[in-house]
């Protein structure tokens, strides 16, 4: 889990910088540079370290250069607004992948949850970022910068930890109703779980 929340974290540093740069000085150049900057000092730190960089690292850091550049060249923040969309796209896309969820989860939920249940929290994840992708592409070309900033921050963000937090009380109210039976050794007799 913390892994997975920090590899969340450095995907979207760029933008975190971007957006907070942006928002407190309202100089877009140097908030794209910064968040250019920021995605090159991350993979050089990747390399530099002996760490294997993902494809979608990768996508990223060539979104995060070209977008960036076509901001600072435009002087339009409209480009770097427009990342997460292409990025929620990309990875909704690897989630319809069946079963990807599997290798994320704890054994106790591979053992006691139904795959059935977890290739549909799977695509809710799928629906919900592509979902969150398009509502970002709108917002970003027809809204101000304020209301894309809400959004990304609070809206999106909330949205994600919502799902988590229901998928994280199905799979543990699933996880416990099956662990309870298992308890039964024969009639009324308790296993001791100690």
């Amino acid at each position: 889990m913390k892994q997975a929340l920090r590899q969340l974290l450095g995907d979207f540093l760029s933008a975190i910088l971007f957006l907070a740069v942006y928002a407190l000085s309202g100089n877009v150049f140097a908030a794209a540079g910064l968040a250019v900057t920021a995605a090159l000092a991350q993979f050089t730190r990747l390399k530099l370290s002996g760490h294997r960089i993902e494809p979608m690292q990768w996508m990223s850091l060539g979104l995060v250069v070209v977008l960036g550049g076509a901001t600072m060249l435009t002087q339009s923040p409209r480009f770097m607004m427009v990342k997460p969309t292409i990025v929620h796209l990309a990875i909704a896309a690897v989630m319809l992948r069946r079963g990807w969820m599997l290798r994320y989860l704890p054994n106790i939920v591979v053992q006691r949850v139904p795959e059935s249940t977890i290739v549909a929290a799977g695509c809710m994840w799928a629906a919900l970022l592509a979902a969150l992708g398009l509502a970002n592409l709108v917002i970003a070309l027809r809204f101000d910068f304020t209301t894309w900033a809400w959004f990304i921050s609070v809206g999106s963000v909330g949205s994600k930890l919502a799902l988590f937090a229901l998928q994280y009380g199905v799979f543990r109210a699933i996880a416990r109703q099956r662990i309870a039976p298992s308890t039964i050794s024969g009639p009324g007799e308790l296993v001791s779980t100690r």
